[in-house]
């Protein structure tokens, strides 16, 4: 039949609206658009259910599952993580992607293009900020998947492998944010990278295997060398090292996590999401016989509650970056100078913390080796059927005191802690940070008037300026400290150049033995730094 023809038989209104149809139908890869509005609604799908189709006709959906278990839809039976952890990857893709327009990853231009991109670029702030706070939050969201995981005893029998996967996962989403740490090549990524990497060197050579070595590089004890110059590519980080970090970061990481994503998801799909071990008997598993009066269809139920959730994580996650979170730069990476405090990425605080227990390769390396190994092969060593929490005690004791260890570890592994720094050069950083903005640098420029400061003689004018209320604050620190007895501090501001400030900072005291001792300090300043304009509401 011609296109006229059709046309007559069935009226201009009559085609148009069969022909809308028919293209919605393949749009939405088998939902009329009837029972597309019954979706919306919420109507009970007709028989056969035309909301099934989509599952097995469109790319994007056919590795979802058709429906759940209505247990496992519970927002609390889940929290939602994985479905976060990989909205979040999703996210790092593509700022990552509009990040990498403005970088190159050379040591001459790195950080010269991370100030062109936060100050040229339109929304460069907002899309870095966004980059870092989704990467921040993608390690959290992950470790807790994995601990609700365990918790649960979903790693139990059928899901070994899928843990196995899982773990996988965590290390390459470890290692994917410590990879991206180095590319503003600022002192901040610089050292902590160096930090980080420094651990590698602490890898023993085995038994036998010095001859390797001289014959390679000329050293029997080799490992640890080696593995530190392929992460580095020199014996310094350098361009060699920062290349590679970067082709870690935007290329090797990022297909290692999604290739096992895909197989993590496979499984999940394939034995189904565990139910609440109180609806299950103790050694069977029923996820995926799932009675026609429990189930809850993706269509449309389970897509509007993603859909919610994810809307409400992107609002909090802007406001997040528009109001509140920020990723400083700081000063250019320099290899000849070592800021105070460097420490590396907060994620591995734990593993600093463990380098200052005792020795550096039974602590920094055996003792975490020996933990992910553990933590890989806990379906193996778990024999314990039921995945009930009564049935689980000795399991679940050992997890909290896991966890628990790690946040005291992580305590640990702050600059602050067993840290021995001289106590005026520590109050010093406390005021005026070298990396960082700190409370001095927090004043008003038109504050900061030349003249001599002297804690002994401060009297200050009513009301205190913003300058004087940070110099009180210096002064009691100084009083309190027993480090600094019979301690004087004094600030000096005093115009350097045109639009900058030197800023002196000098604390005469008495150490411990009695000794007169005396610490001085000078900063600049400029004008235009507007530290202080980020603090102002």
């Amino acid at each position: 039949m011609s296109l006229i023809q059709d046309i007559q038989g069935r009226g201009l209104r009559g085609f148009v609206a069969d022909k809308a149809d028919q293209t919605f139908t393949r749009v939405t890869a088998g939902i009329p658009w009837r029972d597309f509005r019954g979706m919306l609604r919420g109507d009970d799908p007709p028989r056969p259910n035309p909301r099934l189709k989509p599952h097995s006709e469109s790319f994007w959906l056919h590795i979802k599952p058709s429906y759940y278990h209505e247990s496992v839809t519970r927002f609390t039976h889940t929290f939602r993580l994985g479905l976060l952890s990989t909205y979040l990857f999703v996210i790092e893709i593509i700022t990552g992607l509009l990040l990498m327009i403005w970088y190159a990853p050379t040591p001459e231009r790195a950080y010269s293009d991370m100030v062109r991109l936060l100050s040229n670029v339109p929304m460069g702030q907002l899309m870095r900020d966004v980059h870092r706070l989704a990467a921040e939050a993608m390690v959290i969201v992950v470790v807790l998947h994995m601990f609700r995981t365990y918790l649960t005893g979903s790693y139990k029998k059928p899901r070994q492998f899928t843990w196995l996967t899982g773990v996988v996962l965590l290390a390459a989403t470890l290692f994917l944010s410590f990879s991206g740490y180095l590319l503003p090549w600022d002192q901040l990524a610089f050292w902590a990278v160096t930090i980080g990497t420094s651990m590698a060197e602490a890898s023993p050579t085995p038994p036998g295997a010095g001859p390797i070595g001289e014959l390679l590089i000329g050293q029997s004890d080799w490992v640890g060398t080696a593995v530190n110059l392929l992460l580095r590519g020199s014996p310094d980080i350098g361009a060699s090292g920062l290349l590679r970090f970067y082709l870690l970061h935007v290329f090797f990481l990022p297909l290692l996590v999604i290739v096992f994503f895909f197989v993590h998801y496979y499984k999940v799909v394939h034995f189904g999401i565990s139910l609440p071990a109180k609806e299950e008997e103790v050694g069977q598993d029923s996820a995926n016989r799932v009675p026609a009066d429990r189930r809850r269809y993706y269509l449309m139920d389970i897509a509007i509650d993603e859909i919610v959730f994810l809307s409400v994580v992107t609002f909090i996650l802007m406001a997040m970056c528009a109001f509140f979170y920020d990723a400083k730069l700081e000063n250019i990476a320099n290899p000849l100078k070592t800021p105070l405090h460097t420490t590396a990425p907060w994620y591995f605080f734990w593993l600093q913390g463990l380098l200052k227990v005792g020795d550096k390769v039974l602590w920094g390396l055996f003792i975490p080796a020996v933990f992910v190994g553990l933590i890989t092969l806990v379906p193996y060593l778990d024999y314990n059927p039921s995945r009930r929490g009564k049935d689980r005690r000795v399991a679940l004791g050992l997890g909290f005191l896991v966890a628990s260890a790690i946040i005291v570890l992580s305590f640990m592994g702050l600059p602050l802690y067993a840290v021995e720094s001289p106590p005026a050069e520590e109050v010093v950083q406390e005021f005026m940070p070298e990396e960082g903005v700190g409370p001095v640098r927090e004043v008003p420029w038109a504050e900061l008037v030349p003249g001599i400061y002297r804690t002994d003689t401060f009297e200050g004018s009513v009301p205190l300026s913003e300058f004087e209320h940070v110099f009180l604050e210096f002064k009691e620190r100084i009083e309190r400290d027993p480090g600094l007895q019979g301690g004087v501090g004094s600030i000096t501001v005093e115009p350097a150049q045109p639009g900058l400030k030197r800023i002196r900072f000098q604390i005469d005291y008495f150490d411990f033995e009695g000794a007169p001792a005396q610490f001085i300090k000078d900063f600049y300043l400029h004008e235009n730094s507007l530290y202080w304009h980020d603090f102002q509401f």
